[in-house]
């Protein structure tokens, strides 16, 4: 057998750096691509998209592009609510001027004698118009409630009540108030600043 002295003739390649997208490709990209927000919007330069009929002006492929399936929609992302903030201890340099009277106590709440569904609706309201009104400090007065040795129901509820997420948008902290402004029967309670 004779070696002809030619060189074989070989096909150019399509540069594996860059190829042309199939259809699906191209559609999952689109999908993708709508669901994506900018970061700073000046920065963003719109690429112009091929239309979807003509091929992309990269090299052509080697082997024709497989027909187009369906492309499933892509799930939604849940919108995440904003996290409730966390509660903070009042410091101790602010509680020590609250109970000697050098920072004041801009409201107080007496829930003496209410039920605990008057006395919820009562701190709700309060802490709403404090926060209204950009107060930092009030007091909420529970009483001892003590018979028969039980402590009182508003003084056991009051500190679960100001520890939901609903009550964390008005309360940034709340602490047992010093024994001249009520003791174990009062809190002093920080209020969150509104939100402009």
């Amino acid at each position: 057998m004779k070696r002809s002295s030619r060189p074989p003739v070989l096909e150019p390649r399509p540069s594996p750096r860059r190829r042309a997208l199939s259809e699906e490709e191209r559609a999952l990209w689109d999908n993708v691509a709508k669901q994506v927000k900018p970061l700073r919007k000046s920065r963003v330069a719109k690429a112009p998209a091929a239309p979807r009929g003509e091929p992309s002006p990269t090299l052509p492929s080697a082997r024709p592009a497989p027909p187009a399936r369906p492309v499933a929609a892509a799930p939604v992302p849940r919108v995440a609510k904003p996290s409730v903030p966390p509660l903070a201890p009042i410091g101790k340099r602010e509680r020590a001027k609250l109970s000697r009277g050098r920072s004041e106590i801009e409201a107080r709440l007496d829930l003496h004698g209410m039920t605990q569904t008057r006395a919820h609706h009562a701190l709700t309201g309060f802490l709403h118009r404090a926060q209204h009104d950009g107060l930092t400090f009030v007091l909420v007065i529970t009483g001892k409630g003590r018979s028969g040795g039980e402590s009182g129901v508003l003084r056991r509820q009051v500190p679960e009540w100001l520890s939901l997420p609903e009550f964390r948008a008005f309360v940034v902290g709340f602490e047992e108030a010093h024994i001249g402004h009520g003791g174990e029967g009062a809190l002093y309670v920080r209020i969150r600043r509104a939100r402009v």
